[in-house]
């Protein structure tokens, strides 16, 4: 069986590095390539941070681009404090690689040109702001045509964020291009948003099994987990949307409806808005994600630090 061709766009922090790591160990995937963004933390760290991921697991030829450094509109940057400064808890080390190992193409043209060039194969997995993607339709209107199928984390179901009152972090770092996206993305959209991820955490007492296994990866994740645990629960945002792009089955159950972002709102700016009783008449509705099969996802990010 031929394996799923993934480009991951990522705003590189814990969340992201371990969404990395289950796509890596997933042996039906082939990562064509790694897009960064910023969100997490600045643009320089989130592709640091891709590459020290790649090189705890020793899988350095997959190419890693520089994307976008602000919003599309700017003036909307993050103060990078939620999984410390680096984005991976502050615990970099003299061993990490360094930039000259990116590539040259920036990050909007590599998504162009791969999914040109395998076209109705490749499924983008995008775990941060949307503004690379944003970029890459305006470029090339028929990109989206081209794609398989495409998985966010970001958004929110009930209006209630983690970023503003109404805003989850992703969407609210870019709202325009998170509108551009959910507007003109025509293939396949699938959405972890942050009220599935919250209900479908995870245990203190699974991670800490999980980061306790005698593999690099695992001392790895410890380390980079270290700081960030003595203040937040465990919720592996990023990896539901990683784990629904592996393995379809692992979500059991969608919400199917149109959506929105919200862009003038007053409280609301960057709040995905449902369209559940179909008035909007839009052809192109998305896959909002509800149920998963835990059980499942728990043995992906179990095998992701093997």
């Amino acid at each position: 069986m031929s394996k799923k061709l993934l480009l991951v766009d990522v705003d590189c922090g814990l969340d992201d590095a371990q969404a990395l790591l289950m796509a890596l160990a997933a042996p039906e995937v082939d990562i064509l390539g790694i897009t960064c963004c910023f969100g997490n933390t600045t643009i320089d760290n989130v592709c640091r941070n891709v590459l020290r991921v790649l090189q705890v697991c020793n899988r350095m030829e997959i190419p890693v681009f520089r994307g976008a450094s602000q919003s599309i509109l700017g003036g909307n940057n993050p103060d990078y404090a939620h999984f410390g400064g680096d984005g991976l808890g502050d615990a970099a080390d003299s061993s990490s690689p360094g930039l000259e190992h990116l590539q040259e193409e920036d990050a909007v043209h590599a998504l162009i040109r791969i999914t040109n060039q395998h076209p109705g194969q490749v499924s983008v997995v995008a775990l941060g702001p949307l503004t690379n993607l944003a970029l890459a339709v305006k470029i090339d209107p028929t990109l989206p045509e081209k794609l398989n199928k495409l998985y966010i984390m970001g958004g929110n179901l009930e209006g209630s964020g983690n970023r503003t009152v109404c805003a989850e972090f992703n969407f609210f770092l870019d709202p325009e291009a998170a509108f551009v996206v959910t507007s003109e993305f025509t293939c396949p959209i699938f959405i972890a948003a942050l009220e599935f991820t919250l209900e479908n955490c995870l245990t203190m007492e699974y991670f800490k099994k999980w980061v306790d296994q005698d593999t690099a990866k695992a001392k790895f994740m410890k380390k980079i987990t270290a700081r960030w645990l003595q203040k937040h629960g465990f919720v592996s945002y990023d990896s539901y949307a990683m784990a629904a792009a592996i393995d379809e089955s692992i979500v059991t159950e969608y919400l199917e409806c149109a959506v929105s972002v919200e862009l003038h709102g007053r409280y609301a700016r960057g709040m995905m808005v449902l369209d559940r009783e179909h008035k909007w008449k839009k052809p192109h509705k998305a896959f909002l994600m509800k149920r998963c099969d835990l059980e499942k996802f728990k043995d992906r990010l179990w095998a992701a630090l093997q």
